[in-house]
């Protein structure tokens, strides 16, 4: 999908979870736009003005990454607060534990919060923050709970920041539905379970960040924005479509 046209001289983006997927072509579009873009993440991202790796799960963690950052750019415009856990920790049916419940919230809820709060005296003018969530906030599979519950948070907490951070910062989210992430082929089926017709790629979730976070986005704060192809709107009974639902109890 080609990149819509925009263009962040001067600016500072900060991103988390930028060293992969849907975090690495936001931070990719932030660049070729003229941003200076500084990246958190467990594993190592190339290309970044500015890179630390550490796990945001971690309060010491970033604190010293604003810290730094603040030291190296000065000033924040944007923070895309992209990193989550995904579904390795699943959920109820797997036994996950209290522990990893709590962790998965950590770097998906706790993390945004507290960047945002570290940041609040060096955002400038015009400022905005985007959560990316999931369409996971809004319908589920079984066994995921740790990641639902987080996706749910970010959206909820998307809101309230929004109305504490009125004229100072403009915050909102992104709910993906399904994004390949690796250039993988998929059946004609698959992708027509899409409106759209495709599976979602990364730069159609970056276009919207950057759109998010430019000047004509000015009257957007608070919202949450699904991008899903059109598959959370199709209505799917047992027999339609020739989808049979086999229930194992």
């Amino acid at each position: 999908m080609p990149s819509l046209q925009f263009s962040f001289p001067n600016k500072t983006v900060v991103i988390t979870g930028g060293a992969n997927g849907i975090g690495k072509s936001i931070a990719e579009h932030f660049q070729n736009a003229g941003a200076k873009v500084a990246v958190i993440d467990k594993e190592i991202a190339n290309g970044a003005n500015f890179f630390f790796q550490g796990d945001i799960a971690e309060e010491s963690v970033l604190r010293e990454f604003a810290k730094q950052v603040v030291k190296k750019f000065d000033k924040v415009d944007f923070l895309i607060n992209d990193a989550s856990v995904g579904l390795a920790k699943k959920g109820i049916l797997s036994d996950c534990s209290f522990d990893d419940f709590v962790y998965v919230q950590k770097v998906g809820v706790a993390a945004p919060y507290l960047l945002t709060q570290l940041f609040l005296p060096y955002f400038t003018k015009n400022a905005a923050v985007v959560n990316l969530s999931s369409t996971r906030a809004f319908q589920s599979q079984p066994d995921t709970e740790s990641y639902s519950a987080s996706k749910g948070g970010i959206v909820s907490l998307t809101h309230a920041l929004a109305v504490s951070l009125a004229g100072m910062v403009r915050v909102n989210a992104i709910s993906p539905g399904w994004v390949d992430t690796a250039g993988a082929k998929w059946s004609k089926a698959d992708q027509k379970q899409q409106l759209a017709g495709r599976i979602g790629t990364p730069a159609d979730i970056a276009n919207m960040t950057l759109y998010l976070c430019s000047d004509a986005a000015g009257f957007i704060t608070g919202q949450n924005f699904t991008i899903d192809g059109g598959m959370g709107k199709l209505m799917v009974y047992h027999n339609d479509f020739g989808w049979k639902f086999n229930p194992t109890t």
